[in-house]
């Protein structure tokens, strides 16, 4: 297995994204802390892990919270010893067009994405040092053919994006590699939006080469356990859509 014994913290992984991540690295030999809000579905995330055999803890954390942040550090570390992987999945979505977009909607936005993120990976590069992979999710949003309704939400994955590109160029000298994955995925997210927006969806959907949305755990966390492996060793500060082919990165 390419993560035996690999510590790995993943937040928001008491479902969709996360929760696939999560069971792809864990039947992978990782040992996974779930962290979230909700104990109750990270409690079921566990369970799952557990039930194919594998180990797993759920850590119930807040990721706009400082103190939050460095208490479910502390938590993982006391309990597995160290933190071999960090995976900041967890984000809270500002959408609607810029008319609309709040001040409060778009600075829980960036604290839950951008600045949960930094604080995350500052917390854990002691751990990570000497052979540590961060995985950090973003969004093709940026890439729509139409923004409209999407500019906040892009500006704080873009945000993530610029801070994963600066700690992969900072800190690979000291053994820790850092790239971005931009999914497309059935998390309860995106079937929401298709429930409630399936013009659009459909037109979203059409536009993919491969004519679908991505499996939580098939797709998206199979591609993330080989990205954490030694079979991409070499693989630094990139940003990689895994969506089918639609996003042309450039």
């Amino acid at each position: 297995m390419m993560l035996t014994n690999k510590v790995v913290l993943i937040t928001g992984a008491g479902q969709g994204v996360g929760q696939g991540i999560a069971l792809a690295m864990a039947a992978q030999g990782a040992k996974i802390a779930v962290t979230g809000r909700t104990l109750e579905k990270l409690q079921q995330s566990c369970e799952l892990i557990q039930q194919r055999g594998g180990e797993a803890i759920a850590v119930q954390c807040d990721v706009k919270d400082a103190s939050s942040l460095e208490q479910c550090v502390n938590s993982v570390v006391a309990a597995f010893g160290t933190i071999d992987i960090l995976v900041n999945n967890a984000q809270e979505v500002p959408l609607g067009d810029l008319h609309s977009i709040t001040d409060e909607a778009l600075e829980a936005g960036w604290q839950s994405g951008p600045q949960a993120t930094l604080r995350l990976m500052k917390l854990c590069y002691p751990h990570l040092k000497g052979g540590g992979c961060i995985v950090n999710l973003a969004s093709t949003a940026a890439k729509r053919w139409d923004a409209s309704g999407y500019g906040a939400y892009a500006a704080v994955k873009e945000a993530t994006r610029a801070l994963t590109r600066a700690a992969a160029c900072e800190w690979a000298k000291e053994g820790i590699r850092s790239n971005v994955i931009l999914p497309h995925a059935t998390s309860p997210g995106l079937k929401w939006w298709i429930e409630n927006k399936p013009e659009e969806a459909a037109e979203f959907i059409a536009s993919i080469p491969m004519q679908r949305v991505g499996d939580c755990e098939q797709d998206i966390g199979n591609f993330v356990a080989m990205l954490c492996s030694d079979n991409c060793a070499y693989v630094n500060g990139q940003s990689i859509a895994v969506d089918g082919g639609q996003a042309y990165m450039g």
